[in-house]
């Protein structure tokens, strides 16, 4: 695909957040965004950098009534040498057009979405925070725009890309999390849209986080939506468990997200020899690996924290502290490594990091 992008600067530029440890996470947002028009007939077209700023829709709009939209999510690096650095981004924008697929989006162009990623992190450049732990969060998201009413696929789309200056996931420190095991409520069947990375998915998902919160745990492990038994993800993360020295994560069966540092997790572990097994793996089966004193570490992955080690699992009322609530060896090591590739402190072996220059 070739097509120019045309850029636009601000005149006005804001103010640059000056204490990183401050920044959280997905508040602020830079000068500028990409934008690019899809129209049935004539395709993808117009892309362009503009100042960031409100988008005007028409309260018909279908994406508002119907939600035929999907997201991405990945990061820019500042490494010590001052350069920039992506990580597997042409896996984001693979993920993408799978997602696509499924909410019948017109694909965008791999490695143009690539291009268009490194040309929006190329001109806000100066808003990658350089302390430990931050990074330039980036959200490429395309959604409907047809001004109707009436359920069918847009024939008109948007596909927007902005960017966030995000602080340290763990800014004291890697602390387990506590997670709550769902029981009652369900996110994702195969044949659904589980395998999509769209917002109707996180909008299933909110009820029983806020259910979860309210008992005091961050996040919620998903079980299937038929058996209720079999384990799936943990809200925005895919999940792990070292079992008697093999790590056990869930198979892709097309109910929960392909997720990038998931893949990355993956291809670390066997690298180092480590036995990795992707199968169905049940809430009871894991439970008796506990009781067995086999259950030797368990963690989520994810763009975000990319390794978030699990101290504590309620099912049922039913609580379990994984390895004393710390973080596993294997844990901290899969969580220096990515993270030092990502930052260029590590050699990336793998060539897994693209470079905008």
């Amino acid at each position: 695909m070739s097509m120019q992008i045309s850029i636009n600067k601000t005149a006005t530029p804001r103010q640059k957040p000056a204490d990183p440890g401050k920044l959280g996470f997905g508040q602020i947002f830079t000068d500028h965004m990409f934008m690019m028009d899809y129209i049935e007939g004539k395709g993808w077209h117009n892309a362009r950098i503009v100042p960031y700023g409100p988008l005007t829709l028409e309260p018909s709009t279908m994406v508002l009534h119907y939600g035929q939209a999907v997201f991405e999510g990945l990061k820019a690096y500042k490494t010590g040498d001052g350069r920039v650095l992506l990580f597997r981004p042409e896996k984001n924008m693979e993920r993408i057009n799978v997602s696509n697929e499924r909410m019948c989006i017109p694909p965008i162009d791999v490695e143009f979405g690539v291009e268009a990623i490194k040309a929006l992190v190329k001109v806000d450049r100066d808003w990658i925070p350089d302390a430990e732990g931050t990074s330039l969060y980036i959200r490429p998201f395309i959604f409907a725009t047809d001004p109707y009413l009436g359920v069918r696929p847009s024939h008109t789309y948007s596909f927007i890309i902005i960017l966030s200056p995000s602080g340290p996931y763990y800014p004291g420190g890697i602390d387990p999390v506590k997670i709550y095991v769902e029981s009652k409520y369900v996110r994702a069947v195969k044949g659904g849209t589980g395998f999509a990375k769209t917002p109707g998915n996180y909008a299933a998902s909110l009820k029983a986080q806020a259910e979860a919160k309210e008992l005091g745990y961050i996040q919620v492990l998903w079980l299937d939506g038929v058996e209720r038994k079999y384990i799936e993800e943990v809200g925005s993360m895919n999940v792990f468990f070292k079992i008697n020295g093999e790590v056990i994560t869930p198979s892709l069966e097309g109910s929960i997200l392909p997720g990038i540092t998931r893949d990355s997790v993956i291809h670390l572990l066997k690298s180092w020899g480590v036995k990795v097994t992707e199968r169905r793996i049940s809430i009871e089966e894991l439970y008796r690996a506990h009781s067995e004193g086999k259950l030797e570490e368990a963690f989520g992955t994810g763009t975000a924290a990319v390794i978030s080690p699990i101290g504590e699992l309620n099912w049922s009322g039913n609580k379990i502290v994984i390895n004393n609530n710390r973080i596993g060896d294997m844990s901290q090591k899969l969580y220096d490594t990515i993270t030092g590739i990502q930052t260029g402190k590590l050699e990336d072996k793998f060539g897994w990091t693209v470079e905008v220059e």
